[in-house]
């Protein structure tokens, strides 16, 4: 009897399949409690910025860079937020022909009920697998991400 290949990646899926499925379902969660907080008009797309926004500003590029996305889309992105109240841009201090990507109080309120969100489902986590073993596969795959990160860059 032959064993279908969708078989196979239900019972031994690869580490894409692994990585998706993991983003996904945190995604869902992350972006749900934040909904519930005051934030529903925020997708998973706008992670790729507000994910890796500093509270003092980041430059486009620089937020382009850590999320793996091009600049293009970081721009729509940014653009998005604007307009949903999340960000503004500010002339760049350190350099005038630049500008940065700064929260709004709005979202300063996103990214501090995104982070304690982030920390709850990292703790359920950890729970259910145990701390020491949580640890390790965040230190793992954290070598895997970085390495594959690298890779293409």
């Amino acid at each position: 009897m032959t064993v279908r290949r969708s078989e196979r990646k239900q019972e031994y899926p690869d580490l894409g399949i692994l990585a998706g499925r993991t983003l996904f379902a945190v995604q869902r969660e992350l972006f749900a409690e934040v909904a519930e907080q005051g934030h529903p008009e925020l997708r998973p797309r706008h992670g790729a910025v507000l994910a890796y926004l500093d509270e003092e500003g980041s430059r486009a590029t620089d937020l382009a860079a850590q999320s793996g996305q091009h600049k293009q889309v970081i721009g729509t992105l940014v653009d998005e937020l604007v307009e949903l109240g999340y960000v503004e841009r500010q002339p760049d201090p350190a350099d005038r022909r630049a500008k940065l990507i700064v929260p709004t109080a709005k979202g300063l309120d996103e990214m501090t009920k995104s982070d304690a969100a982030m920390s709850a489902i990292e703790a359920e986590l950890a729970a259910a697998v145990g701390k020491e073993a949580y640890a390790e596969f965040k230190r793992v795959f954290k070598l895997i991400a970085d390495r594959q990160s690298s890779r293409r860059a």
